[in-house]
């Protein structure tokens, strides 16, 4: 029991952090997008750095073991380099505040309905009136309920956003059905990405960072190679893990708000009455699927990754 309420507290740290972790990467990351930077810069900073940093690590705890091929590929790619290249092409064509509503406030629906498809979890009847709650908000800022009215430009960036909340529910779902931990979400997220991106990268795909001045390079390496990979996938996979992913997906509730107030304040981009209405109908329809989840009840226990003889597991010693 104590044990339980233990990593239940973990799961909940773990996935406030991510909140704050989240709010402040949409804002950098639209800065970033908005900047001479190229989305293709964006993603080598966030595999390159995390790759270096992790590297030590992985080659230490040798976490591929255990793990098959497949699952390597699935893991490191619904967070990797198509993830993020979605993510980083919306971030130029939609504001911060769409980012937060399309990527992080629709996920509790997504998850719910992917849990419902794929694992078989039939969601609770007051889960189906949060994700329908969670429609309607998103629908209104697509509408043009954001920070103005709806443009060809801004609706592509939001439909990219959708696409990238998609990969990351998967991503949540498969790193918690197949029992993926802390080290393993580092091998997979950092090194395998970039060891795969960086040549192409350096060869193949444009860079502005000749362009861009100092202070947005570091600000963009710190976050999305330190800040956004190391530790926040660590800690998605963390929360995941101790309280399910509909909870994780709940808890971050707060991040559309957050990020928007955070675009207001520090990027200039307005709100309008509209937009703030569809976050104010999307929150609490987030906030239903955590309270209603069945996650705990209904989802098969996770596959635990094999360890060699003697050896700690892996997720004991990073969370």
């Amino acid at each position: 029991m104590v044990e339980t309420r233990q990593n239940t507290l973990i799961g909940f740290i773990c996935a406030s952090t991510i909140v704050c972790l989240w709010s402040g990467w949409i804002v950098t990351t639209r800065s970033g997008a908005t900047s001479a930077l190229t989305a293709y810069d964006l993603a080598a900073m966030r595999f390159g750095i995390s790759g270096l940093l992790a590297l030590p690590l992985v080659l230490y705890f040798k976490p591929w073991r255990g793990m098959t091929l497949k699952r390597v590929l699935v893991v490191s790619q619904l967070a990797g380099i198509p993830y993020n290249l979605i993510v980083f092409t919306a971030f130029t064509l939609s504001p911060a505040s769409h980012g937060g509503v399309f990527m992080n406030g629709i996920l509790p629906m997504i998850t719910v309905l992917l849990g419902w498809v794929w694992l078989k979890q039939v969601p609770h009847r007051m889960q189906l009136a949060g994700s329908a709650l969670i429609l309607v908000g998103a629908s209104l800022t697509l509408l043009g309920g954001g920070s103005g009215a709806t443009t060809a430009e801004t609706l592509t960036g939001d439909l990219l956003f959708m696409l990238a909340g998609l990969f990351f529910a998967m991503y949540m779902i498969a790193t918690r059905l197949w029992g993926v931990t802390s080290m393993q979400v580092l091998f997979c997220a950092s090194v395998v990405n970039g060891v795969l991106y960086l040549p192409v990268w350096a060869v193949a795909l444009p860079s502005g960072l000749t362009e861009a001045s100092w202070s947005e390079i570091g600000l963009q390496a710190l976050y999305q190679g330190v800040l956004a990979t190391l530790f926040g996938m660590v800690l998605v996979a963390a929360a995941v893990r101790h309280i399910g992913a509909p909870v994780t997906a709940a808890m971050m509730s707060g991040v559309p708000a957050i990020a928007a107030l955070l675009g207001i304040r520090l990027l200039g981009e307005p709100m309008t009455t509209a937009g703030w209405i569809s976050i104010l109908v999307l929150t609490p329809g987030i906030i239903l699927t955590a309270t209603f989840n069945r996650d705990t009840r209904s989802a098969p226990p996770p596959v635990q990754a094999k360890k060699s003889p003697g050896e700690p597991g892996l997720e004991d010693k990073i969370t």
